[in-house]
Parts: structure tokens; C-alpha cells; sequence
């Protein structure tokens, strides 16, 4: 079934645009609200956000549909989304809410939602959400003492900046370890260098000083240049590049390169397979992880679950399987021993207790298998259909039997962003990239 308002992550637009207004987050304050009122008791919700100018609008939105419930809000401030699934079940709330649209540009925005657990809700449930949404709510709201309140939580940063250390073990001490950290001038821009430093690393931040406009601008876990350059001038032991809200993370070694998701993976299932803490003789990633991981696992004899896209369906997997490890290649990593959703901080520090524990730099921890090529390809969408498109399908057909057991095809619509995303990969180089240009043309011309 096809839906009208959520995507792959929650609620994302353009603000004030055709998907993401004031009058729309006041509706699904007031229906979620009244989906998770269960029970007698007095309801709360929290509710965090990261730095866009917008957020401010979409957060007085979302308190009014609330409290018109009958639900009482408690307003977390600038705050990492995963902080946000903590704190939700720390404070007992029946709901968290997180507004972001994470590595997206200031212009947009979004509402991801978290169960009492800390989970991000079931497809169906969003499902019920939207059908609330569209429906007459006049007559379901509260009356009289029954409507909510609002207050602000001032110990919120605090309180996830204790959790996020306390994933380490008891003794671990940064001191000597030099970091760059960049938070994408966004949610985490407060406490992820109050968590390293307090851990004894010396710490060079960047991307520190939101202006409600610069999250993400040329900074961050999809803009790492500027944090590569900052390491090899400052010879820096590490980089850690968060994105908007701080779910993902990118790691840059002491050598200035790039360090994905899938090798982050690959690094802590290494670790905790030889320490016996890896659970469900695996791992689970998604359709876009590199061949190369799938391989160098299935030489320990671990397995790779791939899921869709998304990190909710990776921790579907992770919870059908039984495995403890997951992620995506664009950096959410989620440990579910200590988390409920992808928190970039947690798995910088995990890596950091790595590097320390064994002696040995970043580029030896995390470089445990041979990437096979991957192209990705992003065209702009804007309506129709072209993926339906006779010689469209024809192309990527042909494509996947070129490439056999030695390759792989994903293309797919973006669930956040106006984008058809193509990624081909596999150990022919050159025919993985005549098969992804042969059908970007052929997508560019249906679109």
C-alpha cells in the first residue's frame, strides 16, 4: 500500500512545501497522540530536534497537536536522535519524537517517531497514523483539565552524554588519542564533544556553530572533505564526521581515508567474534553494502542479512536473527546491546576502545577486507514513472544477468529525498559502469 506522508525514516520534506507544514505536524501530534494513548494514566511524549531554523515552527506545531490530545510534552532541545530513543524509555514516556531530516539541507525537514521502547514504529502503524491524519479529529480532542502541558527538560544533554560513555568499559581513558569531530553543525554539536573530552581525548571540533541555516552545508558525514584536511593538518589519530542528527557516522583514518560503514561493521564483528559477544553468527546490513563485506564474513563463516533500506529494517533483521551488529554502508550503525537505532557516537566510541585496546592505528582496525568497485548514481526525480519503463526494465534486466554471481543491481526511488538511486557493483569495474550509465540514460530520458 502505497503511502501518502511517511517515507523510509518518518515524515521528510521541503518545509512549508507540498509534504511538511505546521497544520500537517499539528495533525500527527494529534494522531499519533491518540495512538498511543493506552491506558489511565497521565500520557507524555518527548520530543527533540535537532538545529534548522524550521524546527522551532514543526516543534510548536507538534506540542499544540499533543497537548490538544491530552498528552503531556516534554521538550528536549537540540539532541542526537538517538538520545531521543533513549530518553524515551528512560522517562517512561508512551512516545518519543525526533525532528530532523538528518543529512538533508536546511531547507527541509522531518518527524521520525519512537515507540515506548525506543523503536521507530511498524509500517503498520504509520499506516494507522496516516489514516487519523486524513480523518475528523475535532471530536477526539481533550477537554478542560485533561489537556496536556508543556516543559522544557534542562539535564537532557546531560543524561545521554552518561549513557553514550557508559557503553565502554569501566576503565576506558582516551588520553593521548587526538580526534577531529565533526557534528555537521548539528543536533549532536554539544554532546559529542563533551562525551570525548570528559573520556580524556583531546578533541578539535568542527561544525560546532549552528546558525539554523549551515546543518550539513560542506560539513559532515556526506561532506567529509573538510574533516579529512583537518586531520592530516593537525595529524590527527582519528576523524568522526556525524551527520544532522547524529544517527550515522563516517570515520576518516590517520591517513586521511575514508572509513564507511561496512568496514566500521566489519571491525566490531571482528572484535566481538573473537571475544564470543558477536550474537546470531552474523551480521545485518542492507541491499547497498559492499560485496566485499558478504565475503570477508562468510570467510569466518558469519553470515550477512541484507535488508531494505533503511535502518528500521535493519534492526527487523537484526531482531529476526538474533544478531547484535548491524548498520548501513552510509554510516547507521546500530548495536543493540546498547541502542534501539543507529547512534554515531556510541559506534565512534566502540572504535576508539578498539584502537586503544589494540595498540594499533585506525587504518589497521578497520581495514579487514577488499571492497568490490560500487557506483552509485542519484537522478533527480520529479513524477511519472520511468522506473515502469519498457526498455528501463529491459536495461536493468540485461544488467543483473551481465553481472551474475559477480555483481549486483539496486535501483530504487529514494524514501526521503526527490531521487532515483542506481548502484551497481562487482568485480568487473568497467562493466559496472557501462551498465549504471546505460541505464541512468535510459532513466533520464523516461523521467
Amino acid at each position: 500500500m502505497a503511502r501518502k506522508y511517511f517515507g523510509t525514516d518518518g515524515i521528510r520534506g521541503l518545509v512549508n512545501g507540498y509534504k511538511l507544514t505546521p497544520e500537517l505536524a499539528l495533525k500527527v501530534g494529534m494522531a499519533t497522540g491518540l495512538t498511543f494513548r493506552r491506558g489511565d494514566h497521565r500520557h507524555r511524549v518527548v520530543i527533540g530536534k535537532d538545529t534548522r531554523r524550521s524546527g522551532y515552527m514543526i516543534e510548536n506545531a507538534l506540542t499544540a497537536g499533543f497537548t490538544a490530545v491530552g498528552m503531556d510534552v516534554f521538550l528536549l532541545g537540540p539532541m542526537p536522535t538517538p538520545a531521543v530513543a533513549m530518553l524515551t524509555r528512560s522517562m517512561r514516556a508512551d512516545l518519543g519524537v525526533m525532528i530532523s531530516a538528518s543529512h538533508n539541507p536546511f531547507e527541509d525537514n522531518g518527524i521520525k517517531l519512537f515507540r515506548p521502547d525506543g523503536y521507530k514504529l511498524s509500517d503498520r502503524v504509520e499506516e494507522d497514523i496516516e489514516q487519523l491524519i486524513d480523518s475528523d479529529l475535532l471530536p477526539r480532542l481533550a477537554q478542560g483539565r485533561e489537556i496536556g502541558r508543556a516543559k522544557r527538560i534542562e539535564e537532557a544533554r546531560t543524561r545521554y552524554v552518561e549513557y553514550a560513555k557508559r557503553t565502554l568499559p569501566r576503565n576506558a581513558d582516551f588520553t593521548g588519542l587526538r580526534v577531529v569531530l565533526d557534528c555537521a553543525n548539528g543536533a549532536a554539536y554539544k554532546v559529542a564533544p563533551e562525551a570525548l573530552w570528559e573520556l580524556g581525548a583531546e578533541v578539535f571540533p568542527i561544525g560546532v556553530d549552528p546558525d539554523g541555516f549551515n546543518i550539513n552545508d560542506k560539513c559532515g558525514s556526506t561532506s567529509p572533505e573538510l574533516l579529512t584536511h583537518k586531520v592530516r593538518e593537525l595529524r590527527a589519530d582519528i576523524g568522526i564526521a556525524l551527520d544532522g542528527d547524529a544517527d550515522r557516522v563516517l570515520i576518516v583514518n590517520e591517513k586521511g581515508e575514508e572509513v564507511d560503514g561496512d568496514q566500521l561493521m566489519a571491525a566490531i564483528a571482528t572484535l566481538w567474534h573473537e571475544r564470543g559477544q558477536l550474537s546470531g553468527g552474523g551480521i545485518a546490513a542492507t541491499v547497498m553494502s559492499n560485496l566485499g563485506l558478504e565475503r570477508y564474513l562468510n570467510s569466518m563463516d558469519l553470515k550477512l542479512d541484507r535488508a531494505k533500506v533503511g535502518d528500521r529494517y535493519v534492526l527487523e533483521s537484526m531482531r529476526a536473527n538474533g544478531f547484535n551488529v548491524g548498520g548501513e554502508q552510509s554510516g547507521h550503525i546500530i548495536l543493540s546491546d546498547f541502542t534501539t537505532t543507529g547512534d554515531g557516537l556510541v559506534a565512534a566510541l566502540q572504535l576508539l576502545q578498539m584502537v586503544r585496546s589494540k595498540g594499533k592505528p585506525v587504518s589497521e582496525v578497520c581495514l579487514n577486507f577488499e571492497k568490490v568497485p560500487q557506483l552509485l548514481q542519484n537522478i533527480k526525480f520529479q513524477g511519472g514513472k520511468p522506473l515502469q519503463d519498457k526498455l528501463v526494465k529491459q536495461l536493468i534486466r540485461e544488467g543483473e544477468e551481465r553481472l551474475g554471481e559477480h555483481g549486483a543491481l539496486l535501483i530504487r526511488e529514494s524514501g526521503t529525498e526527490p531521487l532515483i538511486r542506481i548502484m551497481g557493483q562487482g568485480d568487473d569495474e568497467a562493466l559496472v559502469a557501462r551498465i549504471v550509465r546505460e541505464i541512468s540514460e535510459a532513466i533520464r530520458k523516461a523521467a
